[in-house]
């Protein structure tokens, strides 16, 4: 299956379990990679036949600078599920989403949940 990537997709979403990260917010890392059929888009260079990546990056920031949920598992949810939604030609999406700074005590480079939804 082909695969469009958008890699590190940064954003400051307010989602988190204690009431500080839904206060004062965070730095937010998305990466998607997109499962569809690139076939006609490399032969007929149309934009109509691929899914148009500026539109991709404005829902997922919509929904992770938008209304905070309490989980990143809840954020990967809710990308998957918009995205799948609107592309109609989107067959599946794996989902990553990164908190690079969460309130967690040690040493560490980030914590994150990928998921993977296909169309149903």
């Amino acid at each position: 299956m082909d695969k469009i990537f958008l890699n590190e997709l940064a954003f400051y979403g307010y989602h988190g379990v204690y009431g500080e990260e839904q206060k004062l917010g965070q730095r937010f890392i998305v990466d998607l990679v997109l499962f569809v059929d690139l076939t006609q888009a490399g032969k007929t260079d149309d934009l109509n036949q691929t899914i148009n990546y500026g539109e991709v990056y404005q829902q997922v920031k919509q929904i992770v600078e938008g209304p905070p949920f309490k989980l990143v598992e809840a954020v990967a949810e809710k990308i998957a599920d918009e995205l799948l939604k609107t592309f109609p030609l989107l067959e599946s999406c794996t989902v990553k989403v990164i908190k690079p700074d969460p309130p967690i005590v040690g040493h560490y480079k980030s914590v994150a949940v990928e998921i993977t939804r296909a169309r149903s």
